[in-house]
């Protein structure tokens, strides 16, 4: 279980503080009482979460980009974080083809970027790059990816996610070893989550948005691949995940400093249509889908996440399963519809996620 008081005062460093991942771990971070840094460009939506939750007035917002090493540098020289989170990324699969020096510049020679700015800052202990599910070479069997599945990508995207993962191996093997964490201090973990979902996500081309978007402005919704299985998962899910990884790297260093997935339990592995019908029986109103019967460029039909080794390992486990991380989700906008405090509705959940996480382990 997450320990608030390990974070109370812990200085922490977030790229990508900006996202939607990003906010929502940047608000848990800041209801323990942890001493945060962001540092990432300004948010990519409008609206976003960043701004609607007030994600900057309790903490150090700096406005960046990870692709330039002396900034990134001189933030880490400044802020002498103790625990660092990884998250800045070009996180969109159609982007990445219409743009993939874009998304290899940011992903991978970011990555390099972060991890040149932790050799020069010996207060760091712990950090969790976070990657994807997608850095698996999905070969659309039926079998989960394991933390020892082949890497690979057919898109920039996935691709890039996989070089993500061989640069952290790299760093940590050539200046992080385990067998020499007594010199250095710092351990390397690295993190693949599924298909985030949660309120405050305005992303473009992602279906719980673009769902939202639809469902609100009464018109139905064009899907491209209703046929495709994912992993799914409330956003908060993974952050815990995140969290409790953090805390085992910066106590216990070398033992932990490995890849680690985060996904939901097997029976939450859903097609895009069945969570598309879970969400309209919710919405109500009259919300709808169609099928997008134009071309569209090749995405992975099916994409399964064994995580295991993180149930053993770490003790984390799923807690919302797929109705409730809908049902939240669902809440979280109609909240935001009605003019809503979100900072209030976002620790709300925080606590209400964290309440059912503590039951779940005392039954």
């Amino acid at each position: 279980m997450i320990r608030a008081a390990f974070w109370k005062d812990r200085r922490v460093l977030i790229t990508g503080h900006t996202g939607f991942k990003g906010s929502w771990l940047s608000l848990w971070l800041q209801a323990m009482g942890a001493r945060v840094v962001g540092y990432a460009l300004p948010p990519a939506t409008q609206p976003s979460l960043f701004a609607v939750a007030g994600v900057a007035q309790q903490m150090v917002s700096i406005l960046a980009d990870v692709r330039d090493p002396d900034q990134l540098a001189n933030a880490f020289a400044d802020h002498r974080p103790e625990v660092v989170f990884h998250l800045a990324a070009q996180a969109e699969i159609l982007r990445s083809y219409a743009h993939p020096v874009e998304t290899y510049a940011t992903n991978v020679m970011g990555t390099v970027n972060l991890l040149e700015a932790i050799r020069q800052t010996p207060a760091v202990r712990a950090v969790v790059v976070v990657s994807s599910d997608k850095c698996y070479d999905n070969r659309e069997s039926a079998e989960a990816h394991r933390e020892s599945s082949a890497l690979g990508g057919s898109d920039p995207y996935s691709s890039s996610k996989a070089c993500v993962e061989l640069v952290a191996a790299a760093y940590r093997s050539s200046f992080f070893n385990a067998a020499d964490h007594a010199s250095h201090g710092t351990a390397i973990g690295s993190a693949r989550a599924g298909n985030a979902i949660g309120g405050g996500d305005w992303s473009d081309n992602r279906l719980i948005p673009d769902a939202m978007r639809a469902f609100t402005g009464k018109r139905p919704l064009m899907v491209r691949h209703p046929g495709a299985i994912r992993p799914w998962q409330h956003v908060l899910e993974p952050l815990a995940g995140y969290l409790l990884l953090a805390e085992k790297l910066h106590e216990e260093g070398a033992a932990f400093a490995e890849a680690w997935n985060f996904g939901p339990v097997d029976q939450d592995t859903h097609s895009v249509e069945q969570v598309l019908e879970a969400l309209v029986g919710i919405w109500g109103d009259g919300a709808a889908w169609l099928r997008d019967v134009r071309p569209h460029p090749h995405e992975a039909h099916c994409l399964r996440l064994d995580a295991s080794k993180a149930g053993s390992g770490l003790h984390w486990h799923p807690v919302w399963r797929l109705p409730t991380a809908l049902r939240a989700t669902v809440d979280w906008y109609r909240a935001h519809s009605c003019g809503a405090d979100m900072t209030a509705i976002c620790r709300e959940q925080i606590d209400d996620y964290c309440r059912d996480a503590a039951s779940a382990i005392t039954r």
